[in-house]
């Protein structure tokens, strides 16, 4: 089966530092929402420009529950878990940090997974 394919904000740092993260120890295909053929997937720059999506064959996952997907896969599965449980919760601080993408907290956790990669 093909690697899941990562629809993501090219130009947000933490995007890129999450991506990378999750890329270490999971084989995934990443596209820039900037540069893909987004129509190829169904969707939108307005989507794409406010979530992350993920492509596994015909199944198709937004915001936390791409994040949740990608967890999972990479073997997190206690925080995949917690995620899902939280539910509500998790789904307001998905869309939180996507609108503070440049904000001082924001930015610092994708410095700490920036070091983390190393």
């Amino acid at each position: 089966m093909p690697a899941p394919i990562v629809i993501y904000d090219g130009e947000c740092n933490f995007c890129l530092q999450s991506v990378n993260w999750v890329s270490k120890k999971l084989d995934i295909r990443l596209l820039a929402f900037q540069s893909a053929d987004l129509a190829k997937y169904g969707l939108t720059l307005k989507e794409c420009s406010q979530q992350v999506f993920v492509i596994d064959g015909d199944e198709k996952y937004g915001a936390i529950d791409a994040v949740i997907f990608l967890l999972k896969k990479r073997g997190n599965k206690l925080l995949s878990k917690s995620l899902k449980l939280l539910g509500p919760l998790s789904r307001w601080g998905y869309f939180w940090v996507a609108s503070h993408r440049s904000s001082l907290i924001v930015r610092l956790i994708g410095r700490i997974l920036a070091r983390q990669g190393k």
